[in-house]
């Protein structure tokens, strides 16, 4: 297994973990609000990129016999002139997606695509590194306090 930065010709495979990661969510989504819109496999992939662009981010690819098993994409977003009102605002990178195979989960991958990509954030100066995580998602709540990650906003809901 290699860790590679995004070639176009992985885009079929990042789409493949892309729905594979919506259709983890939906089956642990305890609200039913997420779904898995019949375009979301052709443009989520493109939104994600794109946004990795736009923001001086990476997208960082685990490849094991040509074939994309696991991906970290993320940005280095800019603040608005709002946000230094209430806030210290240190440079962050976000990690926007992380999502390996559940055929190739448990042996390190997610470890070494997220040490790859803090790596980029630390050449860029962030001093932080921020990540959203579904609240329903407890393998993923304990794979990034293993990493060191904490929380520090909560979303709540409430149906009406």
């Amino acid at each position: 297994m290699k860790i590679i930065e995004y070639e176009d010709k992985y885009l079929e495979d990042v789409k493949d973990l892309l729905v594979e990661l919506e259709e983890y969510i939906l089956s642990i989504d305890k609200d039913h609000l997420d779904q898995l819109h019949p375009e979301y496999r052709d443009k989520m992939a493109i939104l994600d990129l794109d946004e990795v662009k736009e923001y001086n981010g990476k997208c960082y690819l685990a490849i094991e016999n040509d074939k994309a098993i696991g991906l970290i994409m993320g940005t280095i977003p800019e603040y608005d002139e709002y946000d230094y009102l209430d806030y210290k605002c240190p440079k962050r990178g976000e990690i926007t997606e992380l999502i390996v195979s559940k055929n190739t989960r448990s042996k390190g991958i997610g470890n070494e695509l997220i040490r790859k990509l803090e790596e980029y954030f630390k050449s860029q100066n962030c001093e932080y590194v921020l990540v959203d995580v579904f609240a329903y998602n407890e393998i993923g709540i304990n794979f990034y306090n293993k990493q060191g990650y904490h929380p520090r906003m909560l979303v709540d809901i409430k149906k009406l």
